[in-house]
């Protein structure tokens, strides 16, 4: 009786201090936020692609598209809008596709690849952060001015001239396309029609020489998708049906393809991008129709 009496006493006092604990230690900014904790997103795993060798791939075609964040169902990637500056960010539970992408490019969690301008998207030579922030228009500018008020002295406008130095950061607002390069192939083992996505590239408007916007968009840096998957799973999507206990996480959105494309490129002969031989509404027929050949594809496997 004695020992059930002194077991019942010792489960009670650790019971106590484990809540003496919980309220002495202060609740983290993401459990203030909420009415419960949050940790289904937070412990999640990355779900391993099925096994695939070289024999089972009977038939594949390389696919690149692009994803216009200016489209609805793709605002989840672009929003909450970041300026460069980390203290004005307004949420932290969420954040936009390049703010996670960019920052752990930063830390280096994950490789950035050269693009060259557009030509060159098989991850052959690594980018530095510097060189993204120089071709993203951000970094040290400097400008020259005049001291107006020497000049109204009298003085020799160019005895009254001087250098400043501006600091510009890496406006991420500009990113508002992304480009993905993904391999649909039939595996015969599974009897599946079936896509990875093999890298992804934030695209940046073209500007001329004039600093003025030419319409088209070319690739800031390339990260090879398998590897950005471990930062990707940890980050939450804003959920577009308004339901924040069934938020997603960016690497669900790839994987259960939510999100809007147009093909940009297919693998040919020439290497050429539909943009090369077709123009507006040629070139969108154009990327329907190799969509509608996967469909097809896919649908001609199989009878009924």
């Amino acid at each position: 009786m004695k020992k059930i009496i002194l077991l019942f006493v010792f489960i009670t006092f650790n019971f106590t201090s484990l809540y003496a604990q919980d309220v002495l230690q202060p609740p983290s900014i993401k459990d203030m936020n909420s009415v419960y904790k949050k940790d289904r997103n937070t412990n999640k795993k990355i779900q391993e692609y099925t096994h695939l060798r070289e024999a089972d791939v009977m038939w594949s075609r390389k696919i690149w598209r692009d994803i216009d964040l200016r489209q609805k169902i793709n605002h989840p990637f672009y929003y909450p809008m970041n300026d460069g500056n980390e203290d004005a960010v307004r949420t932290d539970d969420r954040r936009s596709l390049i703010d996670v992408i960019y920052s752990a490019v930063a830390e280096g969690t994950i490789t950035a690849y050269d693009p060259k301008d557009g030509l060159d998207d098989e991850f052959r030579e690594t980018i530095s952060e510097a060189e993204i922030i120089s071709r993203s228009g951000a970094g040290m500018e400097v400008t020259t001015k005049f001291d107006q008020d020497l000049i109204a002295q009298g003085v020799d406008p160019e005895l009254a001239q001087y250098q400043d130095t501006i600091y510009n950061p890496f406006d991420r607002n500009i990113i508002k396309k992304w480009r993905l390069k993904e391999e649909w192939f039939f595996d015969k083992q599974r009897s599946v029609m079936d896509v990875r996505i093999i890298g992804m590239a934030p695209l940046k408007e073209d500007r001329d020489e004039d600093n003025n916007l030419t319409g088209t968009f070319s690739p800031l840096f390339w990260v090879w998708f398998p590897e950005t998957r471990k930062v990707l799973i940890k980050a939450e999507v804003f959920n577009l049906v308004k339901n924040d206990a069934e938020r997603r996480t960016y690497d669900d959105i790839f994987w259960k393809r939510m999100f809007s494309s147009t093909i940009f490129k297919e693998a040919n002969v020439m290497d050429r991008q539909i943009d090369q031989y077709m123009v507006g509404l040629d070139a969108l027929l154009e990327a329907e129709k190799i969509k509608e050949e996967l469909f097809n594809f896919e649908h001609d496997l199989w009878e009924y």
